[in-house]
């Protein structure tokens, strides 16, 4: 079965995902693992430095979908994306809030932002494929 690619916009929205997302995501999680490995705990000037490069994909990301919706013409394929980014956004909001509440009335560890952002990424996946199923 072909898949057919609606629009230009969606053409080039998976090229930076492929080409620019994947590969900053791989490659931040290979240093993060790398870094944990040797057991290396950054401080300072390298620690802040550390956190700037882990945020990189998610704000990759962000980019990457507002150059999408900024170039997307069909306004049901632009309310497609922003309904899987808000599911996403409040799954992954709900999830931080609480394993916060958690750790603060438990004492159990906190959630680390990898599995934040990766908790982001599949949700969307998730609404995508089920919002499109919905309205096939």
């Amino acid at each position: 079965m072909k898949r057919h690619v609606s629009s230009p916009a969606q053409y080039r929205l998976e090229d930076r995902a492929l080409f620019v997302l994947m590969p900053l995501m791989l490659i931040v999680l290979l240093g993060i693992v790398g870094w944990s490995h040797f057991h290396l705990h950054p401080t300072g000037m390298l620690g802040v430095v550390c956190a700037a490069i882990a945020s990189l994909p998610m704000i990759a990301a962000v980019v990457i979908f507002a150059l999408y919706l900024r170039e997307e013409t069909d306004e049901f394929q632009k309310s497609l994306r922003v309904w899987a980014l808000l599911w996403s956004t409040g799954a992954t909001l709900t999830a931080i809030t609480f394993s916060v509440s958690l750790e603060q009335f438990t004492h159990v560890p906190r959630i680390s932002i990898g599995s934040a952002q990766t908790l982001f990424f599949v949700v969307f996946m998730l609404a995508s494929v089920i919002l499109r199923w919905r309205y096939r």
